[in-house]
């Protein structure tokens, strides 16, 4: 299942300068997703992190994987709950087990994959883990709700 950012803004209520996923590539419903995020040097976060040697913030990457999540999570719901999902979002209760493997930089295509570990009712438990060429960068374990605005 391919979604572009035109769909993924109209799942996720984050918009520029903090939507953090540009495509969704793969997603099995309740099971996994797989997307990415294009990191450039436009980036207004470069500005101040770091402007003589440019780090994408390992917490941005653990934002990108949580709304990859977030994709995922409201794309899994039953018909009725996805026409309620914009009075919807998504709230992190926890990240755990978070390693940060390698530095991401301007330049780099940072793919999110993110599979799920237990899901009951409104909370989701997912493994996530972030990639540049195939490299291992993040991993995480986020736990998350879905709630009424």
């Amino acid at each position: 299942m391919l979604i572009d950012v035109v769909e993924i803004q109209k799942i996720l209520p984050h918009r520029f300068p903090f939507l953090l996923v540009d495509r969704i590539t793969d997603l099995k419903v309740g099971e996994s997703v797989e997307g990415f995020k294009n990191v450039t040097i436009g980036e207004h976060i470069f500005q101040g992190h770091f402007p003589d040697h440019p780090i994408y913030p390992g917490v941005m990457i653990i934002e990108g994987m949580a709304q990859a999540g977030g994709v995922l999570a409201f794309k899994s719901m039953d018909e009725d709950g996805q026409e309620e999902a914009s009075n919807k979002v998504v709230y992190f209760m926890s990240i755990d087990k978070a390693k940060f493997r390698s530095p991401v930089k301007p330049g780099d295509k940072l793919v999110y994959k993110l599979s799920v570990i237990k899901h009951k009712g409104s909370i989701w438990v997912l493994d996530g883990k972030a990639y540049v060429d195939e490299n291992l960068v993040c991993q995480a374990e986020l736990k998350a709700m879905i709630v009424d605005k």
